[in-house]
């Protein structure tokens, strides 16, 4: 996919999510004259209000909003300056977490378990991310380790099936740490690079899932101790601020390492991407656009900041 193309998908992935912004900041910078080059502090207060109510997050809010309190605004505090200013603050945020999935294990298999409620496109996103990994040449395996759903074995298998890898499954309500031993020791013995695991999304009895994955771990440790590489928690993006507290809830019970933020196409709240950045500084390895297989792709920050912000390239 040319740079070109990914960019004019990422403009029309977060349209929605630039309009919601516009529309919240509308009638505010419109009426904003800078006194000095300054912004008055009812104004601060007006555009921090209205980068909240974008799904931001008032960390974010807070901060933009203190460098805009900064800025020296030369011909004046209007639109164009003040959306430039706001870009290069979101900008900063992101740069910070914008930082792709790499495969570093030695020995192979580099493990990645993913993790994520249902419903948040995990199953989808696994996939996508086998095709990223199979993009750069990697061999990658599938491991269906969410064994509470037949339908999410089911899923797992078409998309192992259309992308030509090898996944190791076993029966609806099987041991999910059982299934990963098992792949692993086939990754391993296959010199396979990148296993992807899938995990269970329910959260209705959290020490359940925290006994589970434990398991996982401690499976995995007798392989390969330093197994998994990386915790992939995969986020919907029209959950909005509730995406945060997945975060929190999974942090405490997998040790997230990193995101994948889904179904930005689909929302007006993709400012929770900034909002996740600022609050927990975890790395954003991917984000998805689309439902295509290539529209998950690692993210350009300052591409990102703009679109948001609504400043043209």
């Amino acid at each position: 996919m040319s740079a070109e193309s990914w960019s004019e998908r990422v403009l029309g992935g977060f349209a929605k999510t630039s309009d919601k912004l516009a529309g919240n900041l509308t009638g505010i910078l419109g009426a904003v004259v800078g006194l000095g080059g300054k912004l008055t502090p009812d104004q601060l207060d007006d555009i921090e209000d209205a980068l909240i109510s974008s799904d931001l997050g008032p960390r974010a809010a807070a901060r933009i909003r203190a460098k805009l309190a900064d800025a020296k605004f030369v011909n004046g505090a209007d639109e164009a300056a003040i959306r430039q200013a706001v870009a290069d603050e979101i900008a900063v945020i992101l740069r910070g977490v914008a930082k792709p999935l790499e495969i570093t294990a030695f020995p192979r298999p580099h493990v990645v378990l993913v993790i994520g409620v249902n419903g948040s496109g995990k199953t989808t996103t696994i996939a996508k991310l086998a095709h990223l990994f199979q993009e750069q040449d990697y061999a990658v395996m599938l491991a269906a380790g969410d064994t509470f759903r037949a339908a999410a074995i089911g899923q797992l298998g078409v998309w192992a099936d259309r992308l030509g890898v090898p996944i190791i499954k076993g029966p609806e309500g099987g041991d999910p740490a059982a299934i990963v031993f098992d792949a692993v020791k086939a990754a391993t013995e296959a010199g396979t690079d990148v296993l992807i695991v899938d995990t269970a999304g329910r959260l209705q009895n959290k020490r359940e899932l925290m006994d589970e994955l434990a398991k996982i771990h401690r499976v995995l440790g007798r392989i390969n101790p330093a197994a998994p590489h990386d915790v992939v928690l995969v986020l919907d993006a029209t959950n909005g601020q509730n995406a945060l507290s997945q975060i929190e809830i999974f942090k405490e019970v997998a040790g997230v390492t990193g995101l994948v933020m889904t179904k930005l196409d689909g929302t007006a709240r993709g400012g929770v991407l900034v909002a996740a950045a600022e609050q927990y500084g975890l790395p954003i390895h991917a984000i998805g656009v689309g439902e295509r297989i290539d529209d998950l792709r690692p993210f350009d920050a300052d591409l990102v900041a703009r679109v948001i912000a609504g400043v043209a390239e």
